[in-house]
C-alpha cells in the first residue's frame, strides 16, 4: 500500500531545487524545501497526538506555511479542514464541534477568542501567523526533515470542506484522496499545464478553487505559483508579466478591466486565463478579449465535486456556458421531480457522477442519501441544460444560493439569524446583481406589528455573528413578503423587485 495523493503530488520532489512558490517580496520556496517543511510539521502533529483519520482545522492566513500544513496532513493521513478566515468565533465553534477536530490552528490575534472553543471541544490550539511565526512553527524547529509517509488508500478521506445548506446547518463534505487526485490529473491534462507553467494564484486557499484546483494542478505539473496573499491590483499587475496562467473569479477580471495598466502588452506571456466560482458576464468576455486578445476559459465546480465541466482549451470557449463535462465525469440533466433524464436543450437539475464526486456528508447519512443516488450520481441543486453541441449552461441555482465575489452565501443561514432579532416578524434574503461581486446580499424584512425596524441595528447584530461576505449590503423593510397560493415566499418576485438595487455600485 502507499499514499497516492502524497506520492504523486509531494513525495516525488525530494531534492528538487526547482521553485514551487514565488512571493511578492522576491522570496522563493523550492519544491524540496517545501517538502522538508511539511515533514517537520507532520512531526508536530504526531507529537500532538493526531493519528490518521483525525481532523485538523485551520483558520489562518494564506502563506507557504499554510500550504505546508496541508501537505503534512496528506503525508500523515490527517484530514485537512480549511476554514474561511472571515468566519466569526461563533461560526468556527460549529465547525470544530461538528468535525471533532483534535487540533485547531489559528492566527495569534484570534487565540484568546478561540481558546475557550478549543478547550470545550477537547482540541489542542496552536498559532500560525501570516509571516510564518507562531507556536506551531516554534514546535517545528529542530524536528526531522523527513517523515515516514502514512499508508492510505485512494478511498481514504483527505479533507473536509464545509458547505452550508438551506436549513442553515453547514455540511461537511468528505473528500477522498481519489476525489482530489483524479480531478487534479484531469484538469492538468485538459488545461495543458506543464512544469513550464507559472500560475498566478491570488485566490484564498480555504476552498476548492485556490487550494485543490490551483495548488494541486501546479504540484502535479511540477510548475510554480506566483503566490499572492490576496487580490491586490498593484501586486497582480506587477506579477502578470512573469506568469503564464491565472485562475480567478469574475471579480478579478472586472477589476483588471477597470485598470488602464491592464493591456495586451502586459499579458503577452500569458497562455491561459481561467474563471470560476460565479458566472462571468458575456460583456466581460467581450471586453476582455478586445483588451488582451485572450478569451477567458470558464469552468463549473462545487465543494462536493471539485470541477465537473470546462470550456475547451482548444476550441470554442462559449460565453454563457461552462463547457463540456470533464473526461471521466458523467453529467446529465434530469426532471427535478422524477429524476428522469431530459433531452438536450431542456432545463432541469444537473447531476454528476465520477471519481471527483465526494464520499458524503460527515455524520449526515440522511442528507447524503438525499443528494447521492445509489447509482453514484450527485444531485447538484443547480438548474441547467446541455445544448445540442454538448455545452452545459447553468441557468439558475436551486436552494436560492447566492454567489458573491466567488463565495457561497446561503440565505437560510442569514434569515434564521435575522428572524431571531427583536422586532422582526420574518425575513427573506436574496441575491441581486452587483457589477463587482457578481451578486450581493439583500435582506427584505417584515416588522412585527406596531414596530419600527432600524436596519442599522440589524446590521450591527449580524456583524457580530456573520462573516463579512455574508452580510447584507442592502436592507429593505416591507409590509409583507410575496407568496404563492401554497404560502411559499416568492423569491423570484423579490429578485425582480430588487434587481437594480446595486446598479452603479
Amino acid at each position: 500500500m502507499a499514499n497516492p495523493l502524497y506520492d504523486t503530488m509531494f513525495g516525488r520532489y525530494s531534492g528538487a531545487q526547482t521553485v514551487f512558490l514565488q512571493m511578492p517580496d522576491g522570496r522563493t520556496v523550492t519544491h524540496d524545501a517545501f517538502q522538508r517543511q511539511a515533514a517537520r510539521y507532520a512531526h508536530v502533529m504526531s507529537a500532538a497526538g493526531l493519528n490518521p483519520g483525525d481532523r485538523l482545522a485551520v483558520q489562518i492566513a494564506k502563506s507557504p506555511e499554510n500550504l505546508a500544513v496541508y501537505a503534512a496532513c496528506v503525508q500523515s493521513g490527517i484530514i485537512f479542514l480549511p476554514l474561511n478566515t472571515a468566519y466569526t468565533p461563533a461560526e468556527v465553534e460549529y465547525f470544530v464541534s461538528n468535525s471533532g477536530a483534535k487540533l485547531v490552528l489559528c492566527d495569534s490575534s484570534a487565540e484568546a477568542l478561540l481558546a475557550p472553543i478549543a478547550a470545550t471541544n477537547d482540541a489542542a490550539l496552536m498559532t500560525l501567523d501570516a509571516n510564518g511565526s507562531g507556536s506551531f512553527t516554534k514546535k517545528a524547529e529542530g524536528q526531522p526533515e523527513t517523515f515516514v509517509t502514512v499508508d492510505r488508500n485512494a478511498d481514504d478521506l483527505a479533507a473536509f470542506l464545509y458547505t452550508s445548506g438551506t436549513t442553515g446547518r453547514s455540511k461537511g463534505a468528505m473528500l477522498t484522496q481519489a476525489n482530489l487526485l483524479s480531478n487534479a490529473e484531469a484538469l492538468r491534462d485538459y488545461w495543458k499545464f506543464t512544469d513550464k507553467d507559472i500560475l498566478l494564484n491570488a485566490l484564498p486557499i480555504f476552498h476548492t478553487h485556490g487550494l485543490f484546483v490551483a495548488t494541486n494542478i501546479t504540484l502535479l505539473a511540477g510548475g510554480s505559483m506566483l503566490f499572492l496573499p490576496k487580490f491586490d491590483m498593484d501586486a497582480v499587475i506587477a506579477a502578470l508579466p512573469r506568469a503564464t496562467s491565472m485562475m480567478g473569479v469574475p471579480t478579478f477580471y472586472t477589476r483588471l478591466l477597470d485598470d488602464p495598466r491592464f493591456d495586451r502588452d502586459l499579458v503577452k506571456g500569458m497562455r491561459l486565463f481561467i474563471s470560476g466560482s460565479a458566472p462571468l458576464l458575456a460583456e466581460t468576455h467581450r471586453l476582455f478579449e478586445e483588451r488582451t486578445g485572450h478569451r477567458i476559459l470558464e469552468r463549473y465546480g462545487m465543494t462536493e465535486t471539485n470541477m465537473n465541466t470546462s470550456n475547451p482549451y482548444d476550441g470554442d470557449r462559449r460565453a454563457g456556458t461552462v463547457g463540456y463535462p470533464l473526461p471521466g465525469v458523467d453529467l446529465k440533466v434530469t426532471d427535478p421531480d422524477t429524476g428522469e433524464e431530459l433531452a438536450p436543450g431542456e432545463i432541469g437539475m444537473i447531476e454528476v457522477r465520477g471519481p471527483n464526486v465526494f464520499k458524503g456528508y460527515w455524520q449526515m447519512p440522511e442528507k447524503t442519501k438525499e443528494e447521492l443516488r445509489e447509482n453514484g450520481f450527485f444531485i447538484t441543486g443547480d438548474l441547467g441544460l446541455m445544448d445540442a453541441d454538448g455545452y452545459v449552461q447553468i441557468v439558475g441555482r436551486g436552494k436560492d444560493l447566492i454567489i458573491s465575489g466567488g463565495f457561497n452565501v446561503y440565505p437560510k443561514e442569514i434569515e434564521l439569524l435575522i428572524d431571531a432579532l427583536p422586532g422582526v416578524k420574518e425575513s427573506a434574503v436574496i441575491g441581486a446583481p452587483h457589477s463587482d461581486f457578481g451578486e450581493s446580499v439583500v435582506a427584505v424584512l417584515v416588522p412585527e406589528a406596531d414596530t419600527t425596524l432600524e436596519t442599522s441595528c440589524i446590521a450591527d447584530a449580524l456583524r457580530e455573528t456573520l462573516a463579512g461576505f455574508k452580510q447584507p449590503r442592502c436592507y429593505a423593510v416591507v409590509e409583507e413578503l410575496p407568496r404563492n397560493t401554497m404560502g411559499k415566499v416568492q423569491k423570484s418576485t423579490l429578485r425582480e423587485q430588487f434587481a437594480h438595487v446595486f446598479k452603479g455600485a
